[in-house]
């Protein structure tokens, strides 16, 4: 592949990533308010933890947004995609809790970096280097959650956002000697998203077999 095509490909993902940490930036200001202006008189308690775990996510997606142009390797992209996608989780999870809603399905998204690899000539095909490759099946993904096979979708959302949570640099002082395992991590809970219907707590007809 030409460099030039090659650096479209990357420009193509920063916009994609600066979309989605633009979307969350404009949707978070509206939940503060609604937490300050519905809730607060009825549900103080709810209001103020409602509006602390939004000026996180507020946080979190702001650091983010300040690394997108600063990062240059697919590796470092594909990391901070990654980091999106758990904000993302994080501030569905608040989301539904402040409006008292259900969990909303969200759509599963191309995944740019596999063509990045490709370009490059990689793709860790031995599963030496791609986190993919060491979660095949259905028994692989929910051993890497700790849970056993056919556990609950709720189950293993729980168990994801737990190790994730302590594996994240953001929660260990900037360490990231735990991203390789937290990607597997990652690779594991979509592989079980696609058995689960991504949200639907029984499998999925035609999802991929144990």
């Amino acid at each position: 592949m030409a460099s030039s095509q090659f650096k479209r490909v990357q420009a193509k993902a920063r916009q994609e990533m600066k979309r989605r940490v633009a979307e969350i930036q404009a949707r978070v200001p509206k939940g503060i308010d609604y937490a300050f202006e519905s809730l607060l008189q009825e549900q103080p308690d709810l209001s103020l933890k409602m509006e602390g775990a939004l000026e996180e996510v507020l946080r979190m997606v702001e650091m983010i947004d300040g690394e997108i142009e600063e990062v240059s390797s697919v590796a470092e992209l594909e990391r901070l995609a990654r980091r999106i996608e758990f904000v993302e989780e994080q501030f569905e999870d608040v989301e539904a809790e402040l409006y008292s809603r259900p969990r909303r399905r969200r759509k599963h998204r191309p995944n740019l970096f596999d063509f990045f690899r490709q370009a490059a000539g990689g793709g860790g095909s031995d599963g030496s280097s791609d986190p993919q490759g060491e979660v095949r099946t259905a028994a692989e993904a929910f051993a890497v959650l700790g849970l056993e096979e056919g556990s609950s979708y709720a189950a293993a959302t729980k168990a994801f956002r737990k190790k994730a949570k302590e594996l994240h640099p953001d929660s260990r002082e900037g360490d990231r000697s735990g991203e390789v395992q937290l990607r597997k991590l990652i690779v594991a809970y979509q592989y079980i998203k696609t058995i689960y219907n991504w949200g639907e707590d029984k499998p999925t007809p035609g999802s991929p077999n144990p």
